[in-house]
């Protein structure tokens, strides 16, 4: 990851606390540990990966960043431009069957700033993520992988981009695969394009641990979203834990029929908790 752009934008945040408490019990073992990224392993100051239209639209470093960038656009013309391509994209995604679609950043990137060097479009791509959804390692999570290290397998399912697992790496100061993260079991939105709270993603992952002879009753899931997380997961077969950290990004999704009768084995406030399940 560019250091120069991460020492620039990364600022230090706590989580701000849920109201909830620790409970519920898990049967069994834990072979497994896969986690969600933005409100579970790192703070989100916007809750998810992506973009807030109102929260980056009155961004005061917007418009230096463009000059920086030397893109002579005004911020509101930019925006405008960004999601509309997102928009694009969805729909040819979902009409070509994709009840969840996911995009590739850079993609709309290149094509909203009309750039042909890749390296440029996604140095610009993380500055603006960083301004539009702040972000900080959770407390503990660098002790918490150290200690799953030693434990087997270890995995990430989780809604991103390509520069989502980059900062992860930031914040541990290694490679994910250094740190104990399985390579097959890292599945990341952006790459098939499809997003949470769709069960593709982690039916590859039940697909690749079957490879390992590790069984769905095996794993823990770990996230932060009822919908995203804690639903597909179920359905899954996995264990799950809902991590009420963090009020920017705790979901409970209580008025969504989806989640209907979806009821997370463990409630986790901090991820030192999650210690005492490995």
């Amino acid at each position: 990851m560019n250091k120069l752009l991460a020492e620039k934008y990364i600022r230090p945040l706590e989580p701000l606390p849920t109201g909830l408490q620790p409970s519920g019990s898990i049967d069994g073992v834990v072979r497994c540990l896969i986690f969600d990224i933005y409100g579970t392993l790192l703070i989100s100051g916007s809750g998810d990966v992506g973009t807030s239209m109102q929260a980056i639209r009155s961004d005061s470093r917007l418009r230096p960043l463009l000059l920086e960038f030397g893109i002579h656009r005004s911020p509101a013309r930019l925006l405008e431009d960004f999601f509309s391509t997102i928009n694009q994209r969805h729909a040819q995604l979902k009409a070509s069957g994709t009840q969840y679609p996911e995009v590739k950043i850079d993609h709309i990137w290149t094509k909203v700033l009309d750039w042909p060097d890749r390296r440029s479009v996604r140095r610009f791509a993380l500055a603006f993520e960083l301004i539009a959804n702040p972000i900080y390692p959770m407390p503990g999570l660098k002790r918490l992988i150290g200690k799953c290290r030693k434990n087997g397998n270890m995995g990430i399912i989780s809604n991103a981009q390509f520069y989502t697992p980059l900062l992860v790496e930031w914040f541990l100061g290694a490679a994910l695969e250094q740190m104990g993260f399985q390579k097959d079991l890292l599945i990341f939105s952006y790459t098939s394009e499809c997003a949470k709270p769709s069960e593709y993603l982690f039916q590859l992952a039940k697909k690749r641990l079957e490879r390992r002879a590790v069984s769905p009753a095996d794993v823990l899931y770990v996230g932060n979203d009822m919908l995203n997380d804690i639903m597909p997961a179920k359905k899954i077969g996995f264990k799950t834990a809902l991590f009420a950290g963090d009020r920017r990004s705790l979901r409970l999704r209580e008025n969504d029929e989806r989640c209907r009768g979806i009821i997370p084995d463990i409630v986790i406030t901090t991820l030192s908790q999650l210690m005492a399940y490995l």
